[in-house]
């Protein structure tokens, strides 16, 4: 009985273990692979053309880079087209289909809360007003936060081109960010919107 007693106890402290390494994977492991393919994706926009229009975008090719300063001064990461799984984990994506930086309509972007570098991490922080910079090959355009909300995974209707009203034409440009909610959960999500405040054109920057 002992050692039976003993040998589940020291499967238990060894699950224990390897449940700890996994989690600590998850939270700083990942990031290291996102890190990397953020460089990757930076290093597209540099090489790319300074002046070009945004046009079709392929998939998972980087589209700008984005800036929030509420987030601190060091928060930059670059977006990609396409938001599957295996595109969230190389940083913020955009929904295909969905208004580009500086267009009419909704600019959709998603990104992970707390793994692959977290870059949605602390968007609950944003305050109305708050600038959301989006650096494009063309210009550099800012948004300002306009409101936030919690739904659920069905609530597509916050990604549509006038969110929450998808069959209305939209008349103005706009940005929604969204994100898992609450925090290690999928359950929700947490949605931030704004609006287009300026436009710098790369010519004049």
């Amino acid at each position: 009985m002992r050692a039976l007693l003993r040998t589940c106890g020291e499967l238990s402290i060894t699950g224990g273990l390897v449940m700890l390494l996994f989690c600590g994977y998850l939270l700083w492991g990942t990031s290291s692979y996102t890190e990397w393919y953020q460089r990757i994706l930076k290093q597209q926009l540099l090489d790319g053309p300074k002046h070009a229009k945004l046009a079709k975008i392929d998939v998972g090719d980087a589209v700008a880079l984005i800036r929030i300063p509420r987030l601190g001064r060091d928060y930059e990461y670059a977006i990609l087209e396409g938001v599957t799984s295996e595109d969230l984990r190389r940083g913020p994506g955009h929904y295909p289909g969905t208004a580009l930086p500086g267009m009419v309509g909704n600019f959709v972007l998603s990104g992970h809360r707390t793994t692959y570098a977290a870059p949605f991490n602390r968007i609950d922080e944003l305050r109305r007003g708050d600038a959301i910079i989006i650096e494009a090959p063309e210009a550099r355009y800012t948004y300002r936060v306009s409101s936030k909300k919690v739904v659920y995974p069905e609530a597509v209707d916050v990604i549509a081109p006038m969110p929450g009203h998808p069959e209305s034409r939209p008349t103005k440009a706009m940005i929604t960010l969204t994100t898992c909610h609450p925090e290690y959960s999928a359950r929700q999500r947490l949605i931030v919107f704004g609006v287009l405040s300026s436009k710098q054109d790369r010519r004049s920057a």
